[in-house]
């Protein structure tokens, strides 16, 4: 199994918080290689507490000696000790002070004696037991005399005990690949509750020889033996004469041969017969009609051959603005037994809820990766502060389609935050003459004037906010801007050190006065020849213009179609002829609630 970054600092921090709690027995580690486990420990017990009811304390250490191939390499070795009470956390083990990692406790309802708690501690000891190697192990500084002092229901229900144990994986070139499998926790199984199952899965049998099952279980006694059983696949085993089929719990060590291990169980079994090749899982199960066992760990060792995907974000990019970010991440087979095959789904959530999928691109060896990226949108329901989740072997639905050594690391989880759009800051509206058609030409760099320590290098202008956050379509000639609409809203960005600072301002086209001219000249040479007052034609679009002869008599009237080229469309001389020269009065009505009509006199010459 390949244990990420993020997953092995969440492991360390979960076992840095010592807890008191009762658990059960679940999968702990999973280790996949040319490996195989072995275990010491000792009793604290002086003698079976139920034939020797008389005693009613601990020892104060115990030894037992480790002795594993010179050749192999320590993977990980582990420290638990038990006993009666709520618990003692500091322990000793070769002159180190050990402090428990967890400490589980479990409570009994002794009808007579009320309610009775055990305990179990547990702590990684792999440094330790790296450097020290083959040698003799001394536990001691275990106290629970206060407990059995003050409690003698212990004692009169003789369940007083103690004791410890290490489990040690190692490595060895000369194994077959195994997987082995670590669970732990602390259940009881008695009278009352008669049995614990435990079903093994994230497995794939590829030869059954070899096989085994081992567990650590505290309180068993040889002299109680009513229905205590332990099963695989729903075949009891056995290890005769050491454990017998109908006394799995009765104070003995395998790997010693030990019948003198007073109420602890330290055993293991081959199970090459109990388990076929092709199973992916397997039962396991544990009985007792009578004696009170505390079940603290089982442990199995199997030849099985199966992927183990797992997935690290790299790295991620947000851009400014925007709810599309960039992912680097990395699909791993570490420490599997066969290859991931391609098209291996890949799921992405934000905050539980699928935004993208993707796959695998080709089978990715054994110790293999293959780096991938993705561009994810994110909804617009999703907060900019959201979970991210990536999850290999998924197909979108927190279900897989691969078969893994281990199924319960393939996420990885990062908090994202996007970087929302800033308070745009608005500036000044600019204001032109409309030249026609509502059209006016503005130098936008003019706003340039209201921000301080400005550098025009910097500065992009944009119609649309759209264009300015996807960074495109910008405004090529902003010092001769062409606008065709009233008002219309440009927004500027300013790019700095970190996101851009945004602006924004309108372009307001607004009716200037017209320039009347004072007289014209209709003789056909391109200079004057129409009374043309600037301004006015397609901009004061519904004016109308009114020519009246010296006499008073109206001669024309014009609109923003019909200019005055001095000819008559009124009256008698309605002969589209140019007029006599002479000096003619003009009504101009702009039809603008902002401007007065204008009136005056204009020489029309030829």
């Amino acid at each position: 199994m390949k244990i990420r970054k993020r997953l092995l600092a969440l492991t360390f921090l979960l076992f840095g918080i010592l807890q008191l709690r009762g658990q059960d027995i679940t999968l702990y580690q999973q280790y996949n290689g040319r490996i195989n486990y072995t275990a010491i420990g000792n009793t604290l017990n002086e003698f079976e507490n139920n034939l020797v009811r008389e005693f009613c304390e601990i020892l104060p250490s115990s030894s037992a000696d480790l002795n594993i191939p010179n050749s192999a390499s320590i993977l990980a070795a582990y420290l638990y000790w038990a006993g009666s009470g709520t618990g003692d956390q500091e322990v000793t083990l070769n002159n180190n002070t050990i402090i428990a990692d967890e400490i589980y406790t479990v409570n009994y309802q002794d009808p007579t004696n009320g309610t009775l708690t055990y305990f179990s501690c547990f702590t990684n000891i792999t440094d330790i037991v790296s450097a020290l190697g083959n040698t003799n192990y001394t536990f001691s500084d275990l106290d629970i005399s206060e407990t059995l002092t003050n409690n003698p229901g212990y004692c009169n229900n003789r369940t007083n005990f103690a004791g410890w144990s290490m489990y040690i994986i190692y490595e060895e070139s000369s194994l077959p690949i195994n997987q082995v499998s670590l669970f732990q926790g602390l259940e009881i199984i008695n009278r009352e509750v008669q049995e614990k199952t435990i079903i093994i899965e994230n497995i794939n049998v590829l030869d059954n020889d070899g096989a085994k099952i081992g567990f650590l279980a505290w309180e068993g006694d040889n002299a109680l033996n009513l229905g205590e059983t332990l099963t695989i696949n729903e075949a009891v085993i056995s290890n005769p004469p050491l454990n017998l089929a109908d006394n799995a719990f009765n104070g003995t060590n395998t790997f010693t041969n030990s019948t003198t291990f007073y109420n602890v169980d330290l055993d293991v079994y081959s199970i090459q017969n109990n388990i076929a090749i092709g199973d992916i899982s397997a039962a396991i199960k544990l009985t007792t009609q009578a004696d009170l066992i505390i079940l603290n760990n089982i442990i199995t060792v199997l030849n099985s051959q199966l992927p183990d995907a797992t997935i690290t974000l790299n790295n991620y990019t947000i851009p400014c603005y925007s709810k599309t970010i960039d992912l680097d991440y990395t699909v791993y087979n570490i420490n599997s037994t066969e290859v991931l095959p391609e098209n291996t789904p890949i799921a992405f959530y934000a905050n539980n809820i699928l935004i993208a999928q993707s796959t695998t691109q080709n089978e990715i060896a054994i110790d293999g990766l293959e780096n991938r990226n993705i561009s994810l949108t994110i909804p617009d329901n999703i907060p900019d502060n959201f979970t991210l989740s990536l999850v290999v072997d998924d197909i979108g639905d927190s279900s897989g389609i691969v078969i893994e050594l281990n199924e319960t690391n393939n996420i990885t989880i990062e908090n994202i935050q996007l970087i929302p759009l800033p308070e745009i800051t608005k500036l000044e509206t600019m204001l032109s003459c409309d030249i026609g058609f509502n059209t006016a030409i503005f130098n936008i760099t003019n706003q340039l004037e209201f921000i301080e320590n400005v550098d025009i290098n910097t500065i992009s202008f944009y119609e649309e906010l759209e264009d300015l956050l996807n960074n495109e379509n910008n405004i090529i000639q902003p010092e001769n801007f062409q606008s065709n609409a009233s008002p219309q809203t440009i927004f500027m960005k300013q790019e700095n050190e970190g996101c851009a600072a945004i602006y924004q301002f309108n372009l307001l086209t607004e009716n200037c006065p017209p320039i009347i001219p004072q007289g014209f000249s209709p003789n056909n040479d391109t200079v004057n020849d129409w009374f043309n007052i600037q301004g006015l034609y397609d901009i004061f679009e519904n004016h109308e213009l009114q020519i009246y002869n010296r006499y008073g008599t109206l001669i024309f009237v014009g609109d923003n179609s019909k200019r005055w080229e001095g000819k008559a469309n009124r009256g008698l001389n309605n002969l589209d002829t140019l007029l006599p020269v002479g000096t003619y009065f003009y009504v101009l009505n702009l039809n603008d609630s902002n401007f007065k009509v204008r009136t005056g006199w204009v020489y029309l010459n030829r």
